[in-house]
């Protein structure tokens, strides 16, 4: 009898150790090497940047121009695992070089960078930033896209739209970007311009970003910035907004620091989107009748679980099924009530005719429209109920309309993730076998979101 394989899926706040079957194929990163001195090695990214001042310089020389200068640090929300606290947290430094060249805590702003996601709450803000940040007393902004009053116009873009930007941001003397290079499902990657755009943007142009014909090109997709229209829009909305400065990072599979990237918003970003690529891109030269994965950190709540969802489609075989565990701690564990209405009419009437719905010149844009179109990538492969959705965080009526398989009704009973997750493995696999009269092909993305398959 053929010994099962053990791994484990790491959401980020809890792991979750699993048997798959021996045959299955584990389809994991690519090992990258964690830096060895993460305090010492943001030190030395803010004093020698790439292509870029040090930060010391630019707070020094904004300050000698006008002594009242002021500074906003862009960090991102909880949605994204950056290292904002302990010794390998890259905020406090930054803001330790801002003070050392003379700039006053009174003078500095930190900004979330929330898109469209929802303000964080006090709480979430102590979890997240080191209590040395919190003991300074520098106040935090989150953005709120919805507020018209907040934005200030940079100018129109190439896609016809107006460009409205934080006001505290564009208000700010210096202006500091800091976030997380990974990868991501239309965009490419995290990071970089994108704190910006989507970021700090209002509503209305996040719209523009996100229409369906955008999200339409094949080259809106993880792991590609050339040709990417998301990329190119959310670049040129940067440039007008400006910034003196990133400090981004790369993580691996284990949330370790990878590199530190701090200097030009453009060349840094490059330079850690390379670094990214040598090991989140996984090679693949088949499809699998079952592929397994999960929503990782990022999928705080079922809109961001897309992301977990999307990596299995390049390896899924027509009809074959798919399993997607999430963990959601949000406070909204499915997403907001846009979010909702919109996969509710994906549901209601399948990926193709959504598609055809929201490409539809006369279609009145719906704000998170674009998270339903990415779901129906997944959705033209395979019909929605061989999606095995595994969460203990989702009403189960809240199945009744959303697209997807309630895995609790195949495994009732299951006392935890872990074992929702198991039983929900297992029965695929048997099922699978007494459907295909073989041994059904199985993949495992234990990487979730963040390990990218890339056929080739």
């Amino acid at each position: 009898m053929s010994i099962p394989q053990e791994i484990l899926f790491d959401f980020g706040r809890i792991k979750v150790p699993l048997r798959v079957p021996a045959h299955a194929e584990i389809l994991s990163m690519g090992q990258a090497e964690p830096l060895e001195n993460p305090a010492q090695a943001i030190r030395q990214a803010l004093r020698e940047p790439i292509d870029s001042p040090p930060l010391s310089h630019i707070v020094r020389s904004r300050l000698a121009a006008d002594p009242e200068a002021t500074a906003v640090v862009v960090i991102s929300d909880d949605t994204r695992p950056v290292p904002y606290s302990g010794e390998a947290g890259i905020l406090f430094p930054l803001l330790d070089e801002m003070m050392e060249a003379g700039l006053a805590p009174r003078r500095i702003r930190l900004l979330v960078a929330t898109g469209t996601h929802h303000a964080m709450s006090d709480e979430s803000l102590r979890t997240l930033l080191d209590p040395r940040i919190l003991a300074l007393g520098i106040p935090i902004h989150s953005h709120d896209c919805r507020r018209k009053d907040a934005m200030v116009c940079v100018g129109r873009t190439e896609m016809g739209g107006d460009a409205l930007i934080n006001r505290v941001y564009m208000e700010s003397d210096i202006k500091i970007l800091t976030g997380l290079v990974e990868s991501h499902f239309m965009a490419g990657v995290s990071g970089g311009r994108k704190s910006i755009c989507p970021g700090l943007l209002a509503e209305e142009s996040i719209h523009i970003l996100h229409a369906g014909p955008i999200l339409s090109s094949p080259q809106a997709a993880d792991l590609v910035l050339e040709g990417n229209p998301v990329h190119e829009e959310a670049l040129a909305v940067a440039r007008m907004a400006g910034c003196d400065m990133i400090v981004n990072v790369t993580l691996d599979s284990s949330y370790r620091m990878t590199g530190v990237f701090a200097g030009d918003m453009e060349h840094a970003h490059l330079e850690a989107f390379h670094k990214l690529k040598t090991y989140a891109g996984i090679p693949v030269d088949r499809k699998y009748d079952l592929v397994v994965t999960h929503g990782g950190f990022v999928g705080i709540n079922h809109y961001q679980a897309a992301k977990g969802g999307l990596v299995c489609a390049p390896v899924l075989e027509p009809g074959g099924v798919c399993i997607l565990a999430g963990l959601h701690p949000d406070s909204d564990p499915i997403g907001g009530a846009q979010y909702q209405a919109m996969m509710r009419l994906l549901g209601e009437i399948g990926p193709y005719e959504y598609l055809e719905a929201i490409l539809d010149p006369d279609w009145t844009f719906v704000p998170e429209q674009w998270e339903a179109q990415m779901w129906s990538r997944l959705f033209l492969i395979t019909p929605p109920e061989n999606l095995v959705y595994c969460t203990q965080d989702i009403a189960p009526s809240d199945f009744a309309w959303l697209p997807g398989t309630d895995a609790r009704t195949l495994v009732p009973d299951a006392p935890d993730l872990g074992t929702l997750l198991q039983g929900s493995i297992d029965l695929a696999v048997r099922t699978l076998e007494a459907k295909l009269g073989r041994r059904p092909s199985v993949a495992v993305l234990p990487d979730g979101p963040y390990g990218i398959p890339i056929p080739c």
